[in-house]
């Protein structure tokens, strides 16, 4: 029997609303008890102790969007690599895209991720799937039987399923069975060949945009499609101020559908791209400055439910390319809290609201039991000081593959400790 007593420490549980001075007792990998009064006549007998400091102890942070190279491209990245900087990011539990090669489009490969997972990563993998087999968008995968083999959600990662009628389908069949269906909303004729948010600068630098209008086109043919269907649709990345005003709308519809910001979304406009930066090449692309503040204002107003990182390792050969042929992608496990934060130094969200993005919300979303501090809840734990400052530094990045456009970037908020089933997986000293 393991029993770990955290004490001094600032609680916060965006589930329940809790937010007190307190400590958190967890045994044998589940939180029993927590509260002001706890541990007052003293921890446990036999407990270790870790005094917080004052830090904020919070559940371990959940990101919803993350690409890995394994299996088929472990160079870029591999399930234990993730973890590790996930660990490091205070993030204790990722969900993995199926953009791998193979595809994760059967249950055989949701079963080898899952068994891959357990035995390499230090945080919790749970995999999406695929909707569509290779993810071409146009045969439904099996997406009640990956789902019986604990597929947390279905996507097709940053590839769009262009046909309205397959998509149809796809939204009609997961309401028979309550499946989430992940959608990266961007109409792909209209989007051509866009290298860059289409404006300005991308004149200026002569190369490709993607109109904002491609995105708004398919959250609108989205949302029709749910209304028609009943189905629970998930818009992965959102990243203009008209697809979000349709978000909102669909929402008042009552409609049962839910949305994402990738970090980069509202930590970075297109300005980042300067003179054809390569490390600034993502997707969504980087918007101008009046979507970027959209996306603050969507995530404030609770029209974005969830904050994720895109994290998408890419190695040194396919970013030091020209703009236009660089391949498309920043990592972010590690700089998601940090960037967050900034949120909430900046008075646009409260702490509560803001950890919920990345907690509670996405737990609620995709049925998982972590995401909250409560007693037989996984001890699954983050603590961290909202007010350390530091410089993004890519040379301590834990990833294999170092492409951030934030080297050198001031930010406050470092994590302290990350614990996963009441086992510490990090520690910052």
């Amino acid at each position: 029997m393991s029993v770990v007593a955290y004490t001094n420490a600032r609680l916060i549980d965006p589930a329940s609303g809790l937010d007190c001075i307190g400590a958190l007792v967890t045994e044998d990998g589940k939180i029993t008890e927590l509260g002001p009064e706890v541990c007052k006549d003293g921890a446990p007998e036999g407990a270790e102790i870790i005094d917080c400091g004052g830090r904020i102890l919070c559940p371990g942070l959940i990101d919803m969007r993350v690409f890995v190279g394994e299996p088929g491209a472990e160079h870029k990245e591999t399930l234990a690599s993730a973890s590790q900087a996930a660990a490091a990011g205070g993030v204790t539990c990722i969900i993995v895209q199926p953009n791998t090669e193979p595809v994760i489009d059967d249950v055989a490969l949701v079963e080898y991720i899952k068994r891959q997972a357990r035995d390499k990563a230090s945080v919790r993998i749970h995999p999406m799937a695929a909707i569509t087999r290779g993810l071409e968008g146009q045969q439904m995968a099996e997406l009640g039987l990956m789902a019986e083999a604990d597929a947390v959600a279905f996507t097709d990662a940053d590839r769009v399923i262009a046909d309205a009628q397959v998509m149809r389908r796809v939204l009609s069949y997961a309401s028979a069975f309550n499946l989430l269906i992940c959608h990266y909303p961007e109409e792909p004729s209209l989007a051509g060949r866009g290298v860059m948010n289409s404006g300005e600068i991308a004149m200026r630098l002569g190369l490709p945009g993607i109109p904002t209008q491609a995105e708004t086109i398919m959250v609108e043919r989205d949302l029709r499609l749910v209304e028609m269907t009943g189905g629970r649709y998930h818009a992965a990345c959102l990243s203009t101020a008209q697809a979000i005003e349709a978000m909102a709308r669909g929402k008042a519809r009552g409609l049962p559908v839910s949305a994402a910001a990738a970090v980069h979304n509202f930590a970075m406009n297109e300005v980042a791209v300067g003179e054809y930066r390569s490390f600034a090449k993502t997707a969504p692309p980087l918007r101008s400055e009046a979507d970027r503040q959209a996306v603050v204002d969507g995530l404030a107003d609770g029209t974005i439910d969830v904050i994720c990182s895109c994290h998408d390792p890419q190695d040194v050969e396919s970013k030091r390319l020209p703009f236009e042929l660089a391949a498309t992608g920043i990592i972010g496990l590690e700089t998601m809290l940090p960037l967050a934060l900034e949120l909430y130094h900046n008075g646009a969200l409260s702490l509560l609201d803001l950890l919920a993005k990345m907690t509670s919300r996405p737990a609620e979303l995709l049925g998982l039991r972590g995401g909250k501090l409560a007693p037989g809840a996984p001890a699954d734990l983050l603590i961290f000081d909202p007010n350390t400052p530091w410089r993004i530094d890519e040379d301590g990045f834990h990833s294999k593959s170092k492409n951030t456009p934030y080297h050198g970037r001031p930010v406050q908020g470092r994590v302290w400790r990350t614990i996963v089933a009441g086992k510490m997986v990090y520690s910052d000293t």
